[in-house]
């Protein structure tokens, strides 16, 4: 639900946005459109800011995890992302999730950085138009995540399901740029497309960044979803760059230059991935995986805890 809250929070922002770009008069010429730009930029930072301090301010404090022996602020992350590695090894089903969510978020992250910029090239920069097509996606969102919650709730439809669902629009959305590559009629080259891309995207698409979390909750041994966040994070940042660098790339070596051309790597790639998913994660068999990872996890510490009272024992005497 905070997904959802904070969507229809967005919503309100873009309104008031709108009513900026008027006062800017956008559409009077190509210098007010990069001057509301300027504006928009400086409104979004001190909304920004104006919602970020308090919460630093009055935020409660939330006891972490004390440093291990030897470690510092500076080491310690490197030291836990190297524990992650080395224990997720031993949870066939949370590794196999690690890939394809890997996989899949790089194609989504590129996905929607190539369509923003054949959207930008249809619209031509206008910045009242971006702002309109914002607030239909944004909107399209909000109703997207609340009715996939609202519909998982209500039938008791299990979280992979949802997942699947989410994973299906995302090779669409490839799919359909993919067609844009061979004619001009339609695939992302039209400006009535982009509108139904936002709302596609919003509806369908979106709740990718609420169940792709909940899946890693799914697969994280209890106890452990500090460091199993921590690694998921890591990997989900490193999708970030990866993908818009590969697709640059298919670019530059299209004949034509042809921005419709990443389409084809990220179809196969979102394809790739949800089969990965589909047939080899097993959230049941995870739980299962997960119970004797901890239950050997705790006859070792046991195990270690009476060596060391024999230690003692036998030092004392």
């Amino acid at each position: 639900m905070a997904f959802y809250i904070q969507s229809v929070g967005e919503v309100v922002i873009l309104a008031v946005i709108v009513g900026i770009l008027f006062a800017v008069d956008v559409n009077a010429s190509e210098q007010n459109n990069n001057w509301g730009l300027s504006v928009l930029i400086a409104f979004a930072s001190g909304v920004w800011l104006s919602l970020a301090i308090p919460w630093f301010v009055w935020e409660k404090r939330r006891a972490g995890q004390s440093l291990p022996p030897g470690m510092n602020l500076a080491t310690v992350g490197f030291w836990q992302l190297k524990r992650a590695i080395t224990q997720i090894w031993k949870l066939k089903q949370s590794l196999l999730y690690l890939i394809g969510y890997f996989l899949l978020g790089d194609s989504l992250n590129t996905t929607v950085t190539v369509i923003a910029t054949l959207q930008n090239t249809i619209v031509e920069y206008s910045t009242l138009e971006l702002t309109y097509l914002l607030i239909v996606g944004i909107t399209s969102q909000a109703v997207g995540i609340y009715s996939f919650w609202f519909v998982q709730r209500k039938r008791g439809i299990g979280t992979k399901t949802m997942f699947n669902v989410v994973a299906l629009a995302i090779i669409l959305l490839d799919g359909w740029g993919m067609i844009g590559i061979w004619t001009q009629r339609f695939g992302f080259h039209n400006k009535w497309e982009v509108w139904v891309y936002q709302m596609f995207y919003g509806l369908f698409v979106c709740p990718w960044y609420s169940y792709s979390q909940i899946m890693i909750s799914e697969v994280t041994p209890r106890g452990k979803e500090f460091l199993f966040f921590s690694l998921f994070s890591i990997i989900g940042k490193t999708s970030s760059f990866i993908g818009p660098i590969v697709s640059s790339a298919i670019i530059d070596a299209s004949p034509s230059g042809n921005n419709n051309s990443p389409f084809y790597f990220l179809f196969g790639l979102s394809l790739l991935s949800f089969l990965l998913l589909l047939f080899f994660v097993d959230l049941k068999k995870s739980r299962r995986e997960q119970a004797a990872f901890l239950d050997a996890e705790q006859r070792l510490r046991d195990k270690l805890a009476m060596q060391r009272t024999t230690s003692e024992s036998t030092t004392h005497l």
